[in-house]
């Protein structure tokens, strides 16, 4: 048998590429087109193929009649090695074992002396294999070991092929070098592929969450059983309770990061009013603080999952008057650390409508002497203390209490008496110490 070391395909059409013949005692005029095929960048894409594509046509038309020998040694000894392959080949998992051993095999022996085809198509059968990888709940090590394995059965096979035949050592070295590419390249092409398949799928459950969140906080809320269909498909578990937060934007976008939070959270930030849904109860502020660059947080109150809603119509409340100036400026805010400003302020309508009318007395008042007044009264109905003890609370004369709640009795007389009233008159002037901060 002689072997044309560099010899052209001897096929008719487009991709033949007639060359000289080598015979046995001739010079090897191939061997420099061999040795150009080793030396190039080890790492590049599409090695193998260029290093495929520089065989003897003939090596490949000789090597034919063992692929069905070779490719039933790979399917056991990667079954051997890899305990996840060990199944049986009938049904699905055969199918697409054994096919994936053909095409592994077949692809390079079609692509010996043939630098022309394209080989998009082969790249994309090793993506779907790392896709399907994925879909079946395998890791990468165990397509990655089979790639090795293959390789290792495959080069075995070969290298007794060559030795039976005489086939020369640069044609073996050049085999050798193009199987070590090709296993690279199908490890490359499958990692493409399965990280894909995690990107889509990351992406189709984040979509399903985002989903579950609308439902969770929807008015009317969704029934339990579409709430717990929706939850299964997103792979979250319903919580019995859950605590809102409510976001808000506080710096650039380039500069802002995703709250770090676990994934067992549900989050909306895409929304025009961002939150998130924690199913643990949150007991370190400062943690949460330091992963929320970025945002103003503010946490409502733990509920049962159906009055998710309100808990995070309190957070989005409390939002609203730290932009108001009414509560503090801070990265967090409790909603539990507020609830009387909150409750005040829960329907300023009506609060405005009660200091209205318990604080008439004051309005022909200027606005100097309706601040003492009003000071000077928050005080004495909060402690109902004595001159000199509201004097000090104060920091003024005790004459100049005595003074101010002369005039206080005069404006409003018997209401001071009166507890219904006294408690108007509290909620009243709290109320508008907070509002005033406007």
């Amino acid at each position: 048998m002689t072997f044309d070391v560099g010899a052209g395909d001897t096929r008719t059409g487009p991709s033949s590429r007639p060359g000289p013949r080598v015979r046995r005692g001739d010079p090897p005029r191939g061997t420099s087109e061999l040795r150009a095929a080793m030396d190039a960048e080890p790492n590049a894409l599409g090695r193998a193929k260029r290093l495929w594509s520089v065989m003897p046509r003939e090596f490949a038309d000789r090597f034919r009649p063992y692929v069905g020998g070779l490719a039933k040694a790979m399917v056991r000894e990667i079954q051997h090695v890899v305990p996840e392959y060990a199944q049986p080949l009938d049904g699905v998992f055969g199918v697409y074992f054994t096919q994936a051993v053909e095409h592994a095999i077949l692809y390079p022996l079609s692509n010996i002396r043939d630098d022309v085809r394209s080989h998009e198509d082969w790249r994309e059968v090793f993506r779907l294999r790392g896709r399907m990888e994925f879909t079946e709940g395998r890791s990468l090590d165990c397509l990655q070991t089979a790639y090795r394995v293959g390789g290792r059965v495959a080069w075995r096979h070969i290298a007794e092929f060559g030795q039976k035949q005489g086939v020369p050592v640069d044609i073996l070295c050049v085999c050798a070098e193009a199987i070590f590419a090709y296993v690279d390249e199908l490890s490359a092409l499958s990692i493409e592929g399965y990280t894909e398949a995690q990107e889509r799928a990351a992406g189709t459950m984040a979509r399903r969450k985002r989903r579950l969140l609308e439902l969770i906080l929807a008015d009317p809320p969704a029934s339990p059983q579409t709430l717990a269909d929706l939850a299964g498909s997103a792979r979250w578990k319903l919580p019995e309770w859950v605590t809102m937060v409510a976001l808000e934007p506080i710096s650039d976008q380039h500069a802002r990061s995703s709250p770090a939070i676990g994934p067992e959270a549900l989050v909306d930030l895409e929304g025009a009013e961002p939150c998130l849904l924690l199913t643990d109860e949150i007991t370190d502020v400062a943690a949460l603080e330091s992963g929320m660059k970025g945002w103003r947080a503010a946490i409502g109150p733990r509920v049962r999952i159906s009055e998710a809603a309100l808990s995070l119509r309190w957070a989005r409340r409390v939002i609203g008057l730290v932009q108001r100036g009414v509560l503090a400026d801070a990265p967090v805010t409790r909603c539990s650390d507020h609830l009387t400003t909150l409750w005040l302020l829960s329907d300023e309508f009506l609060i405005r409508e009660l200091s209205a009318r318990s604080l008439a007395p004051l309005d022909g008042l200027t606005v100097k002497q309706r601040a003492r007044l009003t000071e000077t009264l928050l005080v004495w109905l909060q402690s109902r203390g004595s001159a000199p003890e509201l004097a000090e609370r104060l920091g003024v004369h005790p004459q100049t209490v005595r003074y101010r709640m002369h005039q206080l009795e005069g404006l409003f007389g018997d209401r001071l008496t009166d507890a219904d009233e006294r408690l108007n008159l509290e909620i009243a002037l709290r109320a508008e110490r907070l509002l005033t901060q406007d």
